[in-house]
Formats: C-alpha cells, structure tokens, sequence
C-alpha cells in the first residue's frame, strides 16, 4: 500500500519535473489531473506524451504523499472495467485463447503417481479425431483435432500404474497421523504461555480432524505453447509467472530468456495455479511438435485425480477450566508438511518448521492465562499444496471449536469470554462489532442456534457469527454476520464482496467437501463428489470493515478459516452435537 502510493508519487513528481524542463517552466508552479500535467496556462500535458524524455530523467525521490482528506480514489468504490465481460460471459480466460493451427491435447496421468507398467494405446488411436498419441513423463497425451476428441480418446487409454508412493488407503493416513504425536515427530512448539512445568488436570479432552481438499476451481487446467526456432510462447494463468518460464525452459532444454509467458485470466485458482502439471505437460507435447500451437486441456476428472490437496489434519486438545473461565488450553496438530511438499516441486529444500501446521492457532490473540500449541509433522502422506487460506482453514476450525467446547464447560458466554480472553484490541474490536451486528443475546426461536469464530490469519482479524435453525428436513443456513479488519479498505465494493466469497467457500467445504484415498486413488472424480455451496442454501451475509488495522492487509484469504467452527457452534447451539470433523454432511443433514 505505501510502497505503491511512493511510487506512485515519485512517477507524478518525474513527470512533472520533465514538463517543466520540457516547457522552461517553474515545477513548483505545475499540477497534475487525470494522467496530466497542468501548465499555468491551462493546457495540459498527457503523461504519454511526456513517457520518452520521463524516461532519461533520474526520478524524483523527495516527495510527499497526499493527506487522507485528499484521496480521490482510496476509500471509494470503483467500478472494475472486467465486470461486464465476466457478467455477460464474453471475458476470454485461458481455456478459451487458440490461435491458428492449433492441435488439441489431452492427457491421461497416473491416478497413483507411480510408474506406467502396462498401457494399451490401441482405443485411443482409433477415436474419432484422435491424431496421435504421445508418452509423457508422467503418463500419455493424446493430441486431436479438438478437445473433447482429445478427452474421449485419453478415456479409453487401458493402463496399468505402479503403486503410489505414499500410504494407499485413508484409514492409513489418519493412523499416520495419530501416530505422529510424539518427541520425535515435533515440528515446533509454536507456543507456551504460563506454567507448564506441571500437566494441568484437564476437565475436557477432543481430537478434531479435517480432511485432504480439492482446489476444484471451475475452469479446468490449461495451457498453449507454441514452440519454434529455440523460443517457447506461453498462454496459460498461473500465479507463478517467473516459476512458468523457468519449468518450461527446463523442460524444452532452453534458456528461460527464450520463454515468453503471456498470463492469462483464470477461471479460479485457490492456490491450485501454484502448481505447474499442466505447464509441464504442454511443454513435453509441444517439445514433440515444434512450430505447432499445442493446446492442452485437462478433464475434470484428471483434475480431481492429480490435485495437490490441501493437507490433512489432526488435533488432539485438552482443556481446564477456573471459576467459570477458560484456564487452559493444550493443543496438539499433526499434518504433513505443505512448505516441504510445494518446495520439493520446484526443487529447493524447505528449511525450518512449517507455519502452515499451526497457522491460525498459534497467532490466536487470546490471553489464557496457559496456553500451549506444538505441531507435529507427519511424513508419507499425499503431496499436497497451498489452498485459500492454508493452514489456518484447518488450524482455525481445532482451536475455535475446541475454545467454545471449554466454555461451555465453564458456563460462559461463547462471544463475552472470547472478548475477555482477546489481548489484541484490533481484534477485540472485531468481535464487539459483530456482536453488535448480529444482537448477540437477543432470542432465539425454537431449534435456532448461534456459534461464534474468531481467526486471525495473514494479519487479519476476523470475527464471525453464523446463525442457523434445525428443521425436521436439516440444517438450514439463514445468517452470517462478518466483522473484519484488515486497515484502511481500497475499495469497499470488492471488500465486502471478497468477504462473501469466502464466507461461501469456506462454508460449502466444511458442510461438503474432502478427498479420501483408496489403493493411492483419490475416490472423489467430479463435482458430483465435492459440492460447492447451493445458492438456495446460502445465508444472508453482513459484512463490516473496522479500519483500524495499522497495516493495510489483503482480503481474499482471511474469511475463510473462521466459516467452519462458526457454523459448527451454530449447529451445536441448535442442537446440542458437537462436530469435530470435516465435512460436517458426514454426521447432520442440510437443506
């Protein structure tokens, strides 16, 4: 934010300075308006015209930034130029760039990760518009004169895998990682506040769990290269562009000064465009087909079977409670590494203990008088990768549910005593104003409930209350109430809608969505398996943005992680269960 507003300014000062040599004019006596510089007469000067002689002159470093009073832009909703492309579906994302003489791919990868150990290729090659199929490092590409050709041809690849190369069925993996909580699986004791020179006797013990995710955005992974006289184009969305051009050049054998990468939109990413599967496979086909645009699209179910997941994990807690208040927490988490997994695939070692295993847990700013978290690291597990939030999706959902199941044993209110317990007042702050918001206390109807969440992730406080009411035909979802700060809001508009969209996937998950493995298979193959949030099922939601964060902080992560031990504090308010484990459809029916 200030380092944007710097720049800014120094570029408006260059500009001005250069009119003014330009015109032999006094800089002093010069303004700038709407990309302009104003000379005293009036006239104004476009900065594009003034671009080549700003470029020769050395930049002005001693500026002033202008006074909050004087923001014209900051603070105001402005309209984004892409919304009625988006709206009215004429915005072109990478998935829908081709350019003449394209050829189209697929590919057909293996399920497990292990080694091809038989393939029949014959079906493949003889599907309508199939042109050729082609090995991969990984597994097959077929290339046709159209994706779908593409797609129904790699369907019909008759392979036989090695096996993975990591524990095959789920029951194993939740073993694993009950079996990591011990001296020499520690990652890092991340906290440990107040005495603990003596195990306090606990008056309530609880293992959380949540399971692998799917990234699942809604358009597929893609990618075009077109590869000729030692240089490689590359259309595809990604969010590593650097990491794109140095993979491609690694793979063609070429210098990365000879890959141009042209980002595209991207129909979603999650995290999931961190990776670079589809890059790498579009680089091995067209390094086969040189001077040939080559377009490779994955199917979903290709998606679902070769995603890096968000990382499993397990909680195992123990709390005390004190003359009706909280006074201990102990809480333990065991996962794999997502530092050590993402860095493994870009070939650099990952140094140190892993934030992600405790993120959103350890940061929690609450005051208990003892309060311990230590992260375990679980190895042999699925690779996985970052996914919106990271850590603190999980993280989040142990302490907060855990934290409310210990008040409730000491009788406390679930909002107040968070509010005593809170020692940072940005984020105290948060959870008076949703308590406002919402009317905490207020009346309930019959079957309704109400939990409250508190999870500071990335910088960034949010409190949330989700409302819902128990029918005889399931949960119905009707309120969520949203107070954030994350500083001084740019624009308010796609603030509150950032909220919402993390409100919404943060949700969905928890209600819906996991990955499970059998035979080192992932079982889930589509949307079918992994729903989003219905539209019908979606609550109302009230957002509020404090502004009183000293560091202006980004929006599009920290709704998440406070969505699922909210909701599942509601449930239990409405009805009296506890939920532990993701996804919460597993044990209570929704509407």
């Amino acid at each position: 934010f200030e380092k944007l507003r710097r720049a800014g300014a120094v570029a408006r000062e260059t500009f001005k300075l250069t009119a003014a040599r330009k015109f032999d004019v006094d800089v002093a006596a010069l303004q700038t308006r709407a990309g302009a510089v104003v000379l005293p007469d009036g006239s104004e000067v476009p900065y594009t015209s003034l671009a080549a002689d700003a470029a020769k002159t050395k930049p002005v470093q001693d500026v002033s930034l202008r006074s909050q009073d004087k923001w014209r832009y900051i603070g105001k909703t402005t309209e984004r130029l892409d919304t009625p492309a988006k709206s009215f579906s004429t915005q072109s994302y990478g998935i829908d760039f081709t350019v003449d003489g394209t050829v189209f791919s697929s590919v057909r990868l293996s399920p497990t990760r292990g080694p091809v150990l038989r393939a029949d290729l014959a079906k493949a090659r003889q599907t309508t518009g199939v042109i050729s199929v082609l090995p991969l490092s990984n597994g097959f590409a077929v290339i046709a004169d159209n994706t779908w050709s593409a797609i129904q041809g790699a369907r019909t690849i008759e392979v036989e895998w090695g096996p993975a190369p990591f524990l095959a069925e789920q029951s194993d993996h939740w073993e694993a990682l009950s079996q990591s909580f011990r001296p020499e699986a520690l990652d890092r004791e991340w906290r440990s506040d107040g005495d603990w020179s003596e195990e306090p006797e606990a008056d309530l013990r609880a293992e959380y769990r949540a399971p692998y995710v799917a990234h699942q955005p809604l358009e597929p992974l893609n990618a075009t290269i077109l590869f000729r006289e030692g240089t490689v184009d590359v259309w595809a969305a990604h969010q590593m562009p650097r990491f794109v051009e140095a993979k491609v050049a690694e793979t063609m054998e070429v210098s990365p000064e000879k890959v141009l990468f042209h980002n595209q939109y991207a129909g979603g990413s999650f995290g999931h465009r961190l990776e670079f599967e589809n890059i790498i496979c579009a680089a091995e086909i067209a390094k086969a087909l040189p001077d040939t645009p080559v377009k490779v699209t994955w199917s979903r179910e290709e998606d679902f079977a070769r995603d890096f997941p968000r990382h499993i994990g397990m909680a195992k807690a123990t709390g005390t409670v004190s003359d009706g208040h909280v006074a201990a927490i102990d809480l333990e988490m065991a996962g794999p590494s997502v530092l050590a997994s993402q860095m493994s695939r870009l070939g650099y070692p990952a140094l140190g203990a892993d934030l992600q295993l405790a993120a959103g847990a350890w940061n929690a700013p609450y005051d208990i008088p003892r309060f311990r978290v230590r992260a375990y690291r679980a190895e042999n597990l699925a690779p996985v990768s970052s996914w919106r939030s990271v850590g603190a999706s999980s993280c989040g959902f142990f302490l907060e549910g855990f934290l409310d199941e210990v008040i409730h044993v000491a009788n406390a209110d679930p909002l107040e005593e968070r509010i005593r317990l809170c020692s940072w007042d940005v984020a105290r702050n948060t959870l008076s104003a949703v308590a406002e918001m919402c009317d905490w206390g207020k009346t309930l109807r019959p079957g309704q409930g109400r939990g409250v969440a508190l999870v500071e992730s990335f910088g960034v406080p949010v409190s949330m209350v989700v409302e819902v009411t128990a029918t005889d035909q399931g949960m119905v979802l009707d309120h969520v109430w949203v107070a954030v700060d994350a500083g001084i809001v740019v624009d308010p508009d796609n603030f509150e809608n950032q909220v919402q969209g993390g409100v919404i996937w943060g949700l969905g998950h928890a209600i819906n969505s996991e990955v499970t493995f059998s035979g080192g298979r992932v079982e889930q193959s589509n949307y079918h398996d992994a729903e989003g949030l219905r539209l019908y099922q979606t609550p109302e939601i009230h957002v509020r943005a404090l502004n009183k964060n000293p560091s202006i902080r980004g929006i599009g992560e920290p709704p998440v992680p406070p969505a699922a031990p909210a909701l599942a504090n509601a449930i239990f308010a409405a009805t009296g269960q506890r939920l532990r484990e993701m996804p919460f459809q597993k044990f209570v029916d929704f509407v």
